[in-house]
């Protein structure tokens, strides 16, 4: 009996394109093996189909001490320092986060025979699906096409998942569904040929209501508001369109491209600005190449002329309004008559899960019931379960959200107690939806490349810690928002969150210790308003004890009614340092050795093994003690921005960036002396044209925030631009905490004392001039 593939099975069930493409993309595989194809151009035609690389796909894995090498069967790459036989991440992309429960059926399939078993919902209504090996990745992209899923461009250059609030044409004060925009924008996009030269990805979201989260426009690079505007007789739909924001490494607010698009101009004008990005968008350098920076360098007024001027020269194209037509007939279908809850037998922890996974619908009589997920997994297991409840209770009304959950929606509310013990006896009856236990957290450390500290690991604990005492927090904080990114890039949104924290490193002797950022007073709602500040760095360990000693103290200072945004900017950014201080320091190794590993991880964090005498304390280096005058430099910054300095607030960041830099120039220069001039001049000549300075991703990205400032500063600095120099600040000076630490590393380590004799030193080679008199003196005892 003849077997067939799942490309001759399918072959009639796929939409043309998509079989074509995928074809393609096995095709590049085969030129690859051959040795065909060139690394780069591999890597980005596999990105644009989803298929992402995962920590330790370079064939190395650090296991505390020292990079071990991993087994694979054969050399060959898929892209530059990735192994073939790696595990990967794919991707699978979600517009606006729409779901049926046939889709999810396919979904667990393929989690479950070509991954580990585990969906994982992201920020933007994505799954990912992780330790995937890229042969399987054609196979598994045609079973998801074959049911309306697809995974191109998902990750890449390219406009990213376009995004939706979750409560989209069942919103209580939304002025209307903005669902099939969402959905019409994205298709359109879709390969479109104006959206394939940028130089970073473009990510777009639709919100209904300005003052809640919604679709969080304010942080894209698109964001489209949904307005009504009354003209004459006739209630006229359209958006405000908002251009140039995001988070990343230094987070931008979305400004003002015109408060009122038509719905018949949504498309062209979005395709206005694709065409001015990829004209005049930076292509060189990846770090300054989102359009957030293009907007910022030209001013919104320039940036809007150009698109306006460049919507006149399109040409026509009838998809611009084709889906209008669509609109009248457009409606979600509900499987059941709507049926009040009245008295209806309510099983134990019902009314918790009530309180906070349940949406009342402004359509009487339903419900939009929020399936809570933590850290955004479930199993595949769980999956073709709960596609079997989306059957019974809603039908095809299933959909992601930001948050990393699920919905159903249409869920009649008579229903709702069968439907959370359905819930829970599938392990997804979990209460918290929304509140303070319901934590973001990117991967971190487990799967990302990037990853410098376990944020899943952390938010775990805090979860389990928050969860065992959810019943006796106050009311004040059981709505806060607290979000984790493993590294300084913020896919965990850390910038936008009541309490965020971003992954880094410090040094405690000869010991690497986890450390976390703390981030206070960013808004969520406003669509992502606001973005906070960090006020200081504490050790991984000691994250839950500052999440308690923050609550705490709002709870008893707040003044009626105080938002905790509003009570983080009232106490001010040195109070809020003071708060923390005491949990900043590192206790001894001996004393509490698991500071020094991660949550969730037995790894230790170390630079090696090294002896100490019973006289000698800490270790304290001259760059700890130089680059602790950069940090502080750093934080006063902040204070003076709260208080509206602008000027010195710049001028501040800049000088922590001096200062940081003199850091590192005098662990090899110890007369480098104060001028500006020649600081830079020294750390350009030795750090940065050596590439000692460069991080292994972000290469000297980071050193270019120092450069750009001293030969351009700002002669009138307002909130925004200051701000953002203070973020660069920051990150310039975890990029020396990091050089220096890559520089320890590299340094021989002094050899193991055995008996009684006395350490190895290194030959006088490897040490400074004038050490010989002083290392004679040392082995004479």
């Amino acid at each position: 009996m003849k077997t067939h593939t799942w490309k001759e099975a399918l072959r009639e069930t796929i939409p043309a394109s998509l079989a074509h493409d995928i074809d393609i993309f096995e095709g590049q595989m085969a030129l690859m093996r051959q040795g065909k194809l060139d690394e780069k151009v591999f890597a980005e035609t596999r990105l644009r189909r989803g298929v992402y690389g995962q920590r330790y796909d370079n064939g190395q894995r650090h296991d505390g001490l020292g990079e071990q090498t991993l087994d694979y069967p054969q050399d060959l790459v898929k892209g530059p320092n990735t192994v073939w036989d790696a595990a990967g991440m794919q991707r699978i992309k979600i517009p606006f986060g729409g779901l049926t429960p046939d889709q999810m059926d396919v979904l667990a399939q393929v989690a479950d025979e070509y991954a580990d078993g585990i969906l994982h919902v992201t920020t933007r209504q994505d799954f990912q699906l992780h330790y995937v090996h890229i042969d399987d990745t054609p196979d598994l992209m045609r079973r998801l096409a074959a049911v309306g899923v697809t995974t191109e461009e998902a990750c890449g250059n390219i406009v990213r998942n376009v995004t939706c609030c979750q409560f989209a044409g069942v919103c209580q004060t939304e002025p209307f569904d903005v669902t099939p925009y969402a959905h019409a924008l994205a298709y359109f996009l879709l390969g479109h040929d104006d959206a394939q030269d940028f130089g970073r990805k473009f990510k777009v979201a639709f919100s209904g209501c300005a003052d809640q989260a919604c679709g969080l426009v304010m942080m894209h690079d698109l964001g489209l508001l949904a307005q009504v505007r009354q003209e004459g007789d006739q209630a006229r739909r359209g958006f405000a369109m908002y251009v140039g924001g995001g988070l990343g490494t230094v987070p931008h607010q979305a400004q003002l491209l015109s408060e009122f698009v038509p719905e018949e101009e949504i498309l062209p004008i979005a395709q206005a600005i694709c065409r001015v990005f990829a004209r005049l968008g930076e292509k060189r350098n990846r770090n300054r190449a989102r359009i957030k920076f293009l907007v910022a360098r030209l001013g919104i007024e320039e940036f809007r002329r150009l698109v306006f001027e460049e919507r006149k020269k399109l040409p026509h194209d009838d998809r611009w309004v084709a889906y209008l037509d669509t609109l009248p007939h457009y409606r979600e279908t509900p499987l059941k008559l709507p049926i009040l809850l009245n008295g209806e037998d309510r099983p134990d922890g019902f009314d918790t899960w009530y309180a906070t996974n349940v949406y009342h619908q402004r359509q009487g009589g339903y419900c939009v019931a929020t399936v809570h997920l933590p850290l955004g997994d479930l199993t595949s297991t769980q999956m073709i379960q709960l596609a079997d409840l989306a059957r019974k209770y809603v039908g095809d009304n299933v959909r992601t959200t930001v948050e990393q959950n699920i919905v159903l929606r249409w869920v009649v509310e008579a229903d709702l107690p069968a439907l959370y013990r359905d819930l829970q006896a599938i392990g997804l009856g979990a209460s918290g939806a929304g509140t303070i236990v319901d934590i973001t957290a990117c991967p971190g450390t487990d799967t990302c490349k990037l990853g410098i500290a376990a944020s899943r690991g952390l938010a775990g604990e805090l979860r389990t810690r928050l969860t065992a005492k959810s019943a006796t927090l106050p009311d004040a904080i059981k709505d806060l928002k607290i979000k984790i990114s493993g590294c300084f890039n913020s896919c965990g949104q850390h910038h936008a969150a009541d309490i965020g924290f971003y992954g880094n490193s410090r040094k405690m002797g000869i010991h690497k210790v986890p450390h976390f950022q703390v981030v206070l007073g960013g808004q969520w709602q406003n669509n992502a308003g606001s973005y906070g500040l960090a006020i200081g760095s504490v050790p991984s360990r000691a994250v839950p004890e500052v999440v308690e000693e923050i609550t705490n103290r709002y709870v008893r200072e707040r003044e009626r009614g105080e938002a905790f945004k509003d009570w983080a900017a009232r106490l001010g950014k040195k109070e809020a340092r003071e708060m923390i201080r005491p949990f900043m320091e590192i206790p001894a190794y001996e004393e509490q050795p698991e500071f020094f590993t991660d949550w969730g991880d037995p790894r230790e964090f170390t630079l090696g093994d090294l002896g100490k005498g019973e006289c000698a304390g800490e270790v304290v280096t001259l760059f700890s003690m130089e680059i602790a005058k950069a940090e502080s430099e750093a934080f006063e910054a902040q204070v003076v921005l709260e208080a509206n300095d602008f000027k010195q607030a710049d001028h501040l960041a800049y000088r922590s960036m001096v200062l940081a830099a003199r850091a590192l120039i005098r662990t090899q220069y110890l007369d480098i002396g104060d001028d500006p001039d020649r600081i830079v001049e020294e750390f350009r000549a030795r750090f940065y044209d050596t590439k000692l300075f460069f991080d292994k991703y972000a290469k000297g990205k980071f050193a270019r925030y120092l450069f750009n400032r001293h030969a351009e500063p700002n002669p009138s600095p307002d909130h925004d631009t200051a701000h953002r120099l203070i973020e660069e600040a920051q990150l310039f000076i975890e990029a020396a905490h990091a050089c220096d630490m890559r520089l320890n590393e590299a340094a021989p380590a002094p050899a193991k004392p055995t008996g009684d004799k006395k350490p190895k030193l290194p030959p006088s080679a490897k040490l400074p001039p004038g050490f010989e008199a002083r290392r004679a003196r040392l082995e004479k005892g």
